[in-house]
């Protein structure tokens, strides 16, 4: 393991009554366990987070770097009336 530093964070009681709890039902062996835990847990959703907003930013990126004209509104709607009608229909054979 790695050498760790001793901090001290202030929790609500709730907080500090649910990690106890998990510690005495034998889930963790300490609360510091349950910290490392959810550090692990935020850590993962930040890399994940990060994951999202830069493919995000590359889909933006190939829409703004397409070369196609632009569409009208008028064109827009006309493609999406014809998306929800497909969509539609395959529902509804899906469903016969």
């Amino acid at each position: 393991m790695q050498s760790a530093e001793k901090i001290s964070i202030t929790m609500t009681p709730e907080m500090l009554r649910v990690i106890r709890e998990s510690v005495d039902a034998g889930e963790y062996a300490s609360t510091s366990e349950v910290i490392r835990d959810a550090m692990r847990l935020w850590q993962r959703q930040r890399e994940e987070h990060a994951e999202t907003i830069k493919s995000i930013k590359a889909r933006i990126r190939r829409s703004l770097d397409d070369p196609r004209p632009d569409l009208t509104g008028e064109e827009v709607d006309a493609h999406m009336k014809d998306f929800i009608a497909r969509a539609n229909k395959e529902f509804k054979d899906a469903s016969s």
